[in-house]
């Protein structure tokens, strides 16, 4: 059977679409950028299991840190070593939007745990990580970019 040139471009454009959404997603490899210094910090690795996600640092970008312990955090993760600590959890999609949210985010350097935002930017180039206390205004926001 041929296929007419409309056909051929509505698969064409069907297939893009299917590639354009897959890669809005937060699954995959992130670099993390600081948002004062602008500096890269580390590697962190985003995965999703039963439509939840979860974060784990995968490698910090400065090498006199590879062995960092978070010693400010509490619980479990007291001194525990940063590569391979998990810092985000239990976020999930919100509803039809367009970016994830009800989880929560541990900042290493303080010990701080935040609700955390979670926005795809740019066909899922980047990422806008907004850790808050409260609501969403009350807090700041790091935009992470994606490792190909």
């Amino acid at each position: 059977m041929k296929m007419t040139s409309a056909a051929l471009l509505a698969v064409t454009a069907l297939a893009w679409s299917v590639g354009a959404l897959a890669q809005a997603t937060p699954v995959g490899l992130w670099k993390t950028i600081d948002d004062e210094t602008k500096q890269e910090k580390s590697l962190v690795r985003l995965a999703e299991a039963g439509g939840v996600l979860t974060g784990r640092i995968e490698k910090i970008t400065d090498p006199t840190k590879q062995d960092a312990k978070c010693e400010k955090c509490e619980g479990a993760k007291k001194d525990q070593r940063v590569v391979g600590m998990t810092i985000l959890e239990g976020v999930k999609r919100h509803g039809g939007a367009d970016h994830w949210e009800g989880g929560t985010i541990l900042d290493p350097n303080n010990g701080k745990v935040y609700k955390v935002r979670l926005t795809p930017k740019e066909d899922g180039k980047s990422l806008d990580v907004r850790g808050y206390i409260g609501a969403p205004m009350l807090g700041r926001t790091q935009t992470w970019v994606r490792v190909e």
